[in-house]
């Protein structure tokens, strides 16, 4: 599986880490060239800098023959847009959008994204370890 990540935080670093020694090939976007100091010595994918907003970025990280886009920086409206350009101009298959908000996290789950929202997860996981139901 071809994946390209945007966002080499915890979790963007994290997932490719886990990508690529699953044997996927990765690609990694960041704006921060010293991010990439993350992904450690025994990473074999490629690291991208620049602003994924921008196609030219996405190009440099061959977007276009990407099986699965990750958008996983920290901003939700950088997610948001970076995974709609992937999505609807670069055409690829599955787009995962990290977003924090639960409001923009259902509109942008019934725009054909794959979304993940942890504070929709993270207060369900609460409410059962308490013995409740999440629908409360």
């Amino acid at each position: 599986m071809n994946v390209v990540i945007v966002g080499c935080g915890r979790v963007g670093s994290r997932t490719a880490r886990m990508l690529d020694q699953a044997g996927h090939t990765v690609t990694v976007v960041d704006l921060d060239e010293r991010a990439f100091d993350r992904m450690g010595p025994s990473f074999s994918g490629r690291t991208v800098r620049g602003n994924a907003i921008e196609q030219d970025t996405l190009r440099q990280a061959d977007v276009a023959h990407a099986d699965v886009f990750v958008a996983a920086t920290s901003g939700d409206n950088r997610n948001i847009m970076t995974s709609q350009i992937a999505k609807r101009l670069f055409e690829v298959p599955q787009v995962i959008a990290r977003i924090k908000d639960p409001i923009r996290a259902q509109i942008y789950s019934e725009l054909d994204l794959d979304v993940d929202c942890r504070t929709i997860e993270g207060a369900a996981l609460v409410l059962e370890a308490l013995g409740l139901e999440a629908g409360l």
